[in-house]
């Protein structure tokens, strides 16, 4: 994490209690999309609270063998340029068939026209190409892990 992001971070750890700090299993700082336009929207679609959810290909987890995220993990959101704009704190993980996905978390996901249509054409080819680079198939059966989240900084 930058110098500039860690400064953010602090300002609002400041806010809450030792106990509350105690409790946040991790902290990270990035930018949402793999592009410049849709890294700055979701970011001001994040800051307006109209976006309160994502998701990711499980598998790409599994590749970096990384840890799923968790309830309660803290995330600085930032532009494509690494400014950061707002914090989130992740409330809710689940982890679901791509097939399985509902039109209340595409809705969630505040993206386009928020309907499920739109969520499910974005969501086939961005997964498509990304498991691609991972040699891995995507379809309706492969693992996404959702996120759902609330801006907790600034208010």
């Amino acid at each position: 994490m930058k110098l500039e992001h860690r400064a953010f971070l602090n300002e609002y750890l400041a806010t809450l209690t030792l106990s509350e700090r105690e409790a946040i299993p991790k902290v990270a700082a990035e930018y949402f999309c793999a592009d410049e336009y849709n890294a700055n929207e979701c970011a001001r679609l994040i800051n307006a609270g109209i976006k309160t959810a994502t998701c990711s290909l499980k598998q790409g987890y599994d590749a970096e063998n990384e840890p799923l995220p968790q309830v309660g993990q803290l995330l600085v959101v930032l532009d494509w340029q690494q400014n950061p704009i707002c914090i989130v704190e992740n409330t809710k993980v689940a982890v679901c068939e791509f097939g399985d996905v509902d039109a209340e978390f595409a809705a969630k996901e505040g993206e386009g026209d928020r309907t499920y249509e739109w969520w499910r054409n974005a969501h086939l080819n961005f997964f498509h190409n990304y498991a691609q680079e991972l040699g891995c198939e995507f379809n309706d059966h492969s693992y996404i892990v959702q996120e759902w989240f609330q801006k907790v900084y600034p208010r």
